[in-house]
This record gives C-alpha cells, sequence and structure tokens, in this order.
C-alpha cells in the first residue's frame, strides 16, 4: 500500500536522515518547514533515493494558517498518510531567566504547533483505518530539571499529548510512536557544554523505523537512556531538588 509521510521539522538532522530512510523504503514525502530552498534540495536528495513522490511545503509551527496547505495536499494522495514531527527549539535557560517571554515561543514549537496540526489531521487518518504519527520528544521531559526545565515541560506535555493521541487512533487502526531521544549531534546542541554519550541522526532514524515496523510505543534511544532516565526519575523529590543535573 502507498504511505506518505509528511515530515514537520524537515530540515532538521534527524529529520534528513529519517526522511532519506522512508524514501529508500519507497515511500512519499511531504517535506515542511520554513526553509523552502533548503527542502527543495532535501526533496531532491529524497527522489534519489527512491521516494516517488517528494515535495516541499511551507511549515511554522508559530503560524496556524501554514497547517491546512499540507493537509490539504496530503488528502489529495492515496494510501496511508504518516506524520513525523522533528519540530521544535531550545533556547538554553539562561536565555529564558533573562527573558521570559522566550517560554510561549518554546511551548508553541515543541508541543502547542505539533499537537494543533496532529488534531487536525487525525480525522484523515481515522477516515482511512490506519497511519503512523512520530512523535519525537525528549527525555528531558521525564522530569523537571534546573538545566532545563522550560524545554523539558514542553516536551512532557507533548508526551501526554501522545499519549491521548495513541489512545484516540488505535480506535481506527493507526498508532502513534512517541520518541525520546538523549543527546543528538544536531544543529540544536552544538556548543552545550556536558554533552555526553552523543547519538548520530542515523542512529536516531533507524530506531525509529524499527520501533515504527514493530508498532512500539515509547522508545529512547539510544536504548541506554531508559535506564540513565530511570535512575533520573526514581531519585527522590527531597534529594533531587539539591543536584545539578
Amino acid at each position: 500500500m502507498t504511505e506518505t509521510w509528511i515530515i514537520l521539522g524537515a530540515t532538521s538532522s534527524m529529520a534528513r536522515a529519517f526522511a532519506r530512510a522512508v524514501s529508500k523504503n519507497g515511500d512519499q514525502v511531504i517535506l515542511a518547514g520554513r526553509d523552502i530552498p533548503d527542502l527543495e534540495a532535501s526533496a531532491s536528495d529524497c527522489a534519489l533515493q527512491g521516494a516517488p513522490i517528494a515535495e516541499a511545503i511551507q511549515f511554522d509551527a508559530r503560524d496556524a494558517a501554514t497547517f491546512a496547505p499540507i493537509i490539504e495536499r496530503a488528502s489529495e494522495l492515496e494510501g496511508m498518510i504518516n506524520v513525523a514531527v522533528f519540530v521544535g527549539s531550545m533556547p538554553s535557560q539562561d536565555q529564558i531567566d533573562a527573558d521570559p517571554s522566550l517560554i510561549a515561543g518554546t511551548v508553541t514549537d515543541n508541543y502547542a504547533g505539533p499537537a494543533t496540526f496532529l488534531q487536525l489531521i487525525a480525522p484523515e487518518m481515522e477516515e482511512r483505518g490506519g497511519g503512523t504519527v512520530v512523535g519525537v520528544g525528549s527525555v528531558a521531559g521525564d522530569r523537571g530539571r534546573i538545566g532545563n526545565y522550560v524545554y523539558g515541560s514542553a516536551k512532557a506535555g507533548f508526551h501526554t499529548y501522545l499519549s491521548g493521541l495513541r489512545n484516540r487512533l488505535t480506535r481506527s487502526g493507526g498508532h502513534v510512536v512517541t520518541v525520546k531521544p538523549g543527546f543528538v549531534d544536531t544543529a540544536m546542541t552544538w556548543g552545550i557544554e556536558g554533552m555526553f554519550l552523543v547519538a548520530t541522526p542515523d542512529k536516531i532514524a533507524a530506531d525509529i523505523l524499527k520501533a515504527v515496523e514493530k508498532r512500539k510505543d515509547v522508545i529512547y534511544t539510544p536504548g541506554f537512556w531508559r535506564l540513565i532516565m530511570g535512575i533520573i526519575t526514581a531519585i527522590p523529590e527531597r534529594m533531587f531538588k539539591k543536584l545539578s543535573v
């Protein structure tokens, strides 16, 4: 059956790796983001990798007017509609402390914008009786930490939204995979101090595809982050609040 992947935030390193991977599988791709020339170059690459249809289209999580054209284009294509959400932003906590107005954009980019898009496209997926949503969150959403608690709280909200959407789409044959990456070598993490066990975008993309094939509900990638976050979340709050992790 023909499958189309709408990839939000398609200019990110993880999204590029994922787009190439699904293109090699022969899936159609709609690459959505703000930098159209960049997206068009990626679309050409996806076509070379094997995507029968590879198109670039405008998407801005902070501009709901950009959502409808993507959904309309997807509705014109046959087969299952899948959505992979890679969009996000991560101002440092120091920047947010200095300018709390950055909170609104952080929440929109990482949670409210993607959730609104998914809410709008869900009926189309239900009507077709299937499809997959890949929602890329973060291990930062598992517990509020002094170094990035605004970003982490936005991802935590997105995780909870994805859980509810999974409950909804399951009833019509669809599925939702929540992806919690650890540190990944991307533009968002360049220059951040204290990075360790950094994964490549290709590794993340491979883990996501495997999770989609096995219809996993929640994955940590690389997998060892499940253990790391299990330890962090198990620390009692009275002790945790004194730590700098």
